[in-house]
């Protein structure tokens, strides 16, 4: 394979100055363009200067995944993670390192670590001590809810496609908080 513009500028670079960070660059460059012992050999010559160069790890780490040679690719992820837990390209590499040994269930636990806590959404529920009166200034809409009975609160539990109408009709109740009174039937 001929060397590109961009490669021979890189190897330049790193000649130029052999304690510069650019062995990573040269190094993602080697892998992008298949020459996996290079890019291996690169990273780890220059790791040897810059041990923390999280960067020039993956890259590292993503050549060992491509030339088979897994274990020593997951303990390069496996050190990017324990400086930077949240590095998505490591933990995504180890859920494809765990997927190509046919480890399933652990790449899917891998795997689902790469994406943020999903939050339910709010459900605005109102609750009401028993006996307790509130008002409201303006009628309220009409809106299809569920009255549960819940301790000594009332709950509201709006069907979906009442969502928007209950919280215009919760909006009118903190606004006013006069003219309507909850009664609770048991």
């Amino acid at each position: 394979m001929t060397d590109t513009p961009r490669l021979e500028e890189l190897k330049r670079r790193v000649q130029r100055d052999p304690a510069s960070i650019s062995f990573a660059a040269l190094a993602e460059e080697y892998r992008r363009l298949g020459m996996l012992t290079e890019a291996i050999e690169t990273c780890r010559s220059g790791l040897l200067r810059h041990p923390a160069y999280t960067s020039a790890r993956v890259t590292l780490g993503r050549a060992l995944v491509e030339v088979g040679e897994y274990d020593d690719a997951s303990a390069e992820f496996e050190q990017v993670l324990r400086s930077a837990p949240e590095n998505l390209a490591a933990i995504r590499a180890l859920a494809d390192i765990h997927r190509r040994r046919g480890e399933i269930p652990e790449g899917m636990e891998q795997y689902e670590a790469s994406f943020p806590p999903v939050e339910a959404p709010a459900r605005p529920s109102l609750h009401v001590p028993l006996n307790e009166e509130a008002r409201v200034a303006q009628p309220a809409p009409s809106v299809p809810v569920r009255i549960a009975v819940q301790s000594a609160d009332v709950a509201i539990d709006p069907e979906p496609q009442a969502l928007v109408e209950l919280q215009a009709f919760l909006a009118a109740i903190e606004r006013a908080r006069r003219d309507v009174t909850f009664q609770v039937y048991r």
